[in-house]
């Protein structure tokens, strides 16, 4: 049987169950903390339901980039979607045809972006990911672009309200410190912008 060991993310799951458990019933769950192995091991949003009276945002692998991602989702589902599993979003896995790879960058670029300010906010590198390694063949360039424009509009003009609160307690926590000029890929940077 092969040995699990916890993940390193305790710090953001305190962090994030501080936050939002009482305000919204909302719960950071490791898949691998929770005994999630294999399969099992994905992410996942379960909203409460007769099993568990807490909504659960479950993270992979102990990942500290997966937390912020799936943590991104739930900001920008809004309480309808919040109701649904996995907000109600389609998934197929990797693989997808270029139709549908368009819209799965669709409803990434958001979620991303915000996933950008936060790996920032605690001091993590963030990568971009189309997150389509066996699909058809395309270039990232243009989903990465919409990816840091929508950054810089989150930085210019608010975040949504949960995003706000996690990304100023992970600031404060982490110690990360944001400008306008981290938001750019080496590629689109402005000759005025060092």
């Amino acid at each position: 049987m092969p040995r699990y060991t916890k993940c390193q993310c305790q710090q953001i799951i305190k962090l994030f169950d501080g936050l939002f458990v009482k305000s919204l019933n909302t719960r950071l769950i490791c898949a691998l903390c929770d005994g999630r192995h294999g399969i099992l091991d994905e992410p996942i949003y379960e909203p409460a339901n007769a099993q568990c009276a807490v909504h659960q945002i479950v993270f992979a692998h102990g990942y500290f980039a997966s937390a912020l991602h799936e943590i991104s989702h739930w900001c920008v589902a809004g309480k309808a979607r919040r109701l649904l599993e996995d907000f109600g979003y389609w998934y197929r896995p990797d693989g997808r045809s270029r139709e549908q790879q368009t819209e799965f960058e669709k409803v990434e670029v958001k979620p991303q972006a915000l996933e950008w300010l936060f790996s920032l906010a605690t001091q993590r590198l963030f990568v971009a990911s189309a997150d389509n390694l066996n699909g058809a063949d395309g270039d990232d360039l243009a989903f990465r672009l919409a990816v840091s424009a929508q950054a810089r509009a989150y930085f210019a003009h608010g975040l949504p309200p949960e995003a706000r609160l996690l990304f100023l307690q992970l600031q404060q926590t982490y110690g990360g410190f944001v400008t306008l000029d981290k938001l750019y890929w080496p590629e689109e940077r402005p000759t005025d912008v060092a």
